[in-house]
C-alpha cells in the first residue's frame, strides 16, 4: 500500500511542479501578448461620403486613414483617435457632425489596429510618433485632437510635445500604462507575474512601459483640455481622468458622466457639449 501512495504523492508533486513552472514562465508571456496584441477589427462601416481613403506614413508603419473635407470653408482640423481594439469606423458619426460645422477631419487606424500596419500596440510610446506624422499632413489652422480610451491617452502624450496641437478632447483616458494594465489584469496573476509580463512586453515591442504616462505628460500641456469619463467605468476608473486633470496646468475641464461605464460617456448631451467646446476653445484660448 505504501508504494502506490508514494507513487501518487510523487505524481502530485510532479504535477504541481509542472504547473508552477508553466505559470511562472509561460503565463507572463501570454499576458504580455494580451497587452501588445489587442483584437484587430477590420473596418466594416462604409466610408462617409465627404471622405477619401488615404495611406499615411507613420513611424515605420503605414496607417490606413480617411481624410474628410469640411462642407464649407474650413475652420480647422479635427484628428480622431479611436480606442483599443477599435478602428477609424467609430469616427463616422463624428465626421458627419464635424464636417457640417466646417472642420476637416482625419481619422486613422492606430498601428496594430484596423487596416493599418504594425504588430504591437504600445499605447502611445510609438503611437505618438505616428500621430506626429499624421499632423505633418495637415494644413495650417487650429488642430484639435479628439480621442477615446487608447486614443485619448495618445492625444494627451502628443499634446505635451507638439506645439501644433491647439486643444484636446480626451474621453476615458488612462493615467499611465502600468497602473491601468495592473488594474485590468486577471486576479490569478500575482504582482510578480505581472511585473514579468511587463518585462516580456518591453522586450518584445522595444518600448518602455513607464514611459507611457499621460499623467506625466499632462504637466507639460498648456493648451485647453476637455476630459470626459463615465462615473461607473470599472475598466478604466474615473480616478485616471481625475489624476490627469489635477496634473494639467493649463485651461481644463472635467466632465464626469453619471450612470455610464467605459466607452459610453459620449452621450448625445455630452456630444453636443463637446462640439460647442470645440467651436469655442481653439479660437479663444
Amino acid at each position: 500500500m505504501r508504494r502506490p501512495l508514494a507513487v501518487a504523492v510523487a505524481c502530485a508533486v510532479l504535477v504541481v511542479g509542472v504547473a508552477a513552472t508553466v505559470y511562472w514562465f509561460w503565463v507572463p508571456s501570454i499576458a504580455a501578448g494580451g497587452l501588445l496584441h489587442p483584437q484587430r477589427r477590420r473596418v466594416q462601416r462604409p466610408m462617409p461620403a465627404m471622405c477619401a481613403n488615404e495611406t499615411i506614413e507613420g513611424a515605420g508603419v503605414r496607417l490606413a486613414a480617411w481624410r474628410c473635407r469640411a462642407r464649407r470653408t474650413a475652420r480647422g482640423t479635427i484628428v480622431y483617435l479611436h480606442g483599443v481594439a477599435d478602428n477609424r469606423g467609430s469616427a463616422a458619426g463624428w465626421i458627419d457632425r464635424l464636417t457640417a460645422r466646417g472642420y476637416d477631419v482625419v481619422a486613422y487606424d492606430s498601428r496594430a489596429h484596423g487596416d493599418s500596419e504594425g504588430d504591437d500596440c504600445t499605447y502611445g510610446f510609438f503611437e505618438k510618433q505616428d500621430l506626429a506624422r499624421v499632423l505633418d499632413t495637415v494644413g495650417a489652422g487650429p488642430i484639435v485632437l479628439v480621442g477615446t480610451s487608447l486614443g485619448a491617452s495618445v492625444a494627451l502624450q502628443e499634446a505635451a510635445i507638439d506645439p501644433r496641437v491647439s486643444a484636446v478632447v480626451a474621453a476615458e483616458a488612462f493615467s499611465d500604462l502600468r497602473t491601468v494594465s495592473t488594474e485590468r489584469a486577471p486576479r490569478l496573476l500575482t504582482p510578480a507575474v505581472i511585473r514579468r509580463a511587463f518585462v516580456e512586453a518591453e522586450r518584445e515591442a522595444h518600448f518602455q512601459v513607464d514611459a507611457v504616462s499621460p499623467v506625466s505628460a499632462a504637466g507639460h500641456i498648456t493648451v485647453p483640455v476637455l476630459l470626459i469619463h463615465g462615473e461607473r467605468d470599472v475598466d478604466t476608473p474615473p480616478a485616471h481622468s481625475q489624476r490627469i486633470f489635477a496634473a494639467l496646468p493649463g485651461p481644463k475641464r472635467l466632465i464626469l458622466v453619471p450612470g455610464v461605464g467605459h466607452n459610453a460617456s459620449m452621450t448625445p448631451e455630452i456630444q453636443r457639449a463637446v462640439l460647442e467646446w470645440i467651436d469655442y476653445i481653439p479660437r479663444h484660448a
